[in-house]
């Protein structure tokens, strides 16, 4: 945890995620089944306006947003995370700039759920990894979770899986780069697993699990 309040819940928890985006919210839903945790769309989301997201890190993006959007849901637990790729042989990018990638290299407009970012994204990675050897296309994936209720952060928690980049999309699950990120100790890339198997070792399925034991105990 970081700069957290200590808080113990003793009764059923029920959060709610501050994102629009239904992939997020799927294998949030998928891993806190495991813990008899509900989890919901915030109520009103799509009428708040959205924070700059400013942060350095995957943490402080977190903790922003979770803070920032449980000022408008009182009483609510209300979790946010920020997450990405961090690729090894391009000094740890895309990292936060995960979802703007192809948008920061003026390639889209904007970041969107509804059109071909993650396309553009995983062409200009492709574009960038050209020419690097096997051997140096490591990376992760990595996801920090906060949790925050009236404007007080309640709790934070990370989750990584370690995985190499491909040179060419393989599988039609999943979403971002899930397609580019091959697991070698199960042959597939994330987009060619089940989704049980992902939210058993994926970084966000991690980090509710993390997130979850942590309010739980």
């Amino acid at each position: 945890m970081i700069g957290a309040a200590r808080y113990t819940f003793t009764m059923a928890i029920r959060l709610f995620a501050a994102t629009s985006s239904q992939g997020k919210l799927r294998d949030f839903r998928t891993a806190a089944q495991a813990h008899s945790v509900e989890i919901e769309p915030l109520p009103g989301l799509k009428d708040i306006p959205a924070p700059e997201e400013d942060g350095d890190t995957f943490a402080s993006n977190a903790a922003l947003k979770a803070i920032y959007y449980s000022r408008f849901a009182p009483g609510k637990l209300v979790v946010a995370d920020d997450s990405g790729l961090e690729v090894d042989a391009l000094d740890g990018a895309p990292g936060v700039r995960s979802a703007r990638f192809a948008a920061d290299a003026g390639l889209v407009d904007s970041p969107d759920a509804n059109d071909n970012t993650d396309v553009w994204n995983n062409m200009l990675l492709l574009q960038r990894m050209s020419g690097v050897k096997p051997p140096l296309r490591t990376g992760r994936y990595r996801c920090v979770l906060a949790c925050a209720q009236d404007g007080v952060l309640v709790s934070t928690a990370d989750g990584v899986v370690e995985g190499v980049i491909l040179d060419a999309p393989r599988g039609t699950g999943g979403f971002g780069y899930d397609p580019l990120f091959f697991l070698p100790e199960l042959d597939r890339s994330m987009a060619e697993i089940d989704l049980e198997t992902k939210l058993s070792l994926s970084h966000r399925g991690r980090a509710i699990a993390a997130l979850l034991t942590i309010l739980q105990s």
